[in-house]
């Protein structure tokens, strides 16, 4: 008998459009591998996301939600008491993820990189600076760099001017040199992408508009750093609890000479993008594993933790 997929997508964070694309692509991608699938759009309200998954009698839920309330363990939680199979890491990773400076604490603890920052409140960020120029100011619980301002020697704006996501600000020294991002499947890393903007950074617009960024696959890095890009994206995977498919992002300093590259990982995102030409099916393809075997994959590995 063929399994009944319900894909959770939309949702109510800054993140809504992207999710919206992901559930999409997973869908065709599911009924391709031959699977009965079902959509939800996720509005601001679980009963209702509640009754709708109940309708749909899913087997498994594929799980395309990105940002709060869909990334951070709500949903999971929610789920595990469903009792119903999902897709991606469950309630605890997921929390653990998308709280960026408990993260931070438990990879450092691991022996992973990290930049140095630390948390300050609104008013302490407009007033002057709160780390050496050039620091990266972010929310401590949003994705895809939502919210995320560089501020850099010379700059006299506020950088907070449009801030919206509340009194609580993430500090972190601005690393220079390259972006890099390593995907996991389960308990292997897949490869190493190296990602290059025009507009200096990888920022919301660089990663979701047409042309925004460039993709370089394999990244060119010397085969010993490649496979600790890989190593170290593996032992976040394992640090936070993950399980599923995650992507780490890193920052690769190769910007002193004579002196040999250094990664710091910056987050592990629990549920990225999942359209055929986001990152993660981009290197699964690499590694030889097509879309549909990809979603695949991941719906026969769904779980809770009833």
């Amino acid at each position: 008998m063929k399994k009944r997929v319900t894909v959770l997508m939309g949702g109510f964070s800054a993140e809504r459009e992207v999710s919206l694309n992901s559930g999409k692509a997973a869908m065709a991608a599911l009924k391709t591998a031959g699977y009965i699938v079902a959509s939800i759009d996720v509005r601001r309200d679980a009963r209702a996301m509640i009754d709708e998954i109940e309708t749909t009698k899913p087997d498994a839920v594929f799980v395309a939600l990105h940002g709060r309330f869909g990334e951070d363990g709500r949903v999971q939680g929610l789920l595990d008491i469903m009792g119903i199979p999902y897709t991606h890491s469950g309630m605890l990773a997921s929390a653990l993820a998308m709280d960026k400076p408990v993260a931070k604490r438990l990879f450092a603890d691991a022996g992973i990189p990290v930049p140095e920052g630390r948390i300050v409140t609104r008013a302490e960020a407009t007033a002057g600076d709160v780390l050496p120029r050039p620091y990266v100011l972010k929310p401590p619980n949003e994705g895809s760099s939502v919210g995320v301002h560089i501020v850099y020697a010379g700059d006299n704006a506020n950088p907070l001017a449009e801030w919206s996501f509340g009194d609580q600000v993430m500090a972190e020294r601005f690393i220079p040199g390259r972006e890099i991002t390593v995907a996991v499947m389960g308990d292997r890393a897949l490869g190493v992408t190296e990602i290059t903007s025009d507009r200096g950074f990888y920022d919301y617009t660089a990663k979701y508009a047409t042309g925004g960024s460039r993709h370089l696959l394999p990244a060119p890095l010397p085969k010993s750093d490649y496979d600790e890009a890989m190593r170290l994206s593996l032992l976040a995977h394992r640090t936070l609890g993950c399980r599923g498919v995650t992507r780490a992002d890193l920052r690769y300093d190769d910007t002193r000479p004579g002196e040999p590259g250094r990664f710091y990982l910056l987050e592990v995102n629990t549920q990225p993008g999942m359209t055929e030409t986001s990152l993660v099916p981009e290197l699964a393809a690499h590694a030889g594993i097509d879309f549909p075997a990809l979603v695949t994959w991941m719906v026969e590995n769904a779980r809770c933790d009833a």
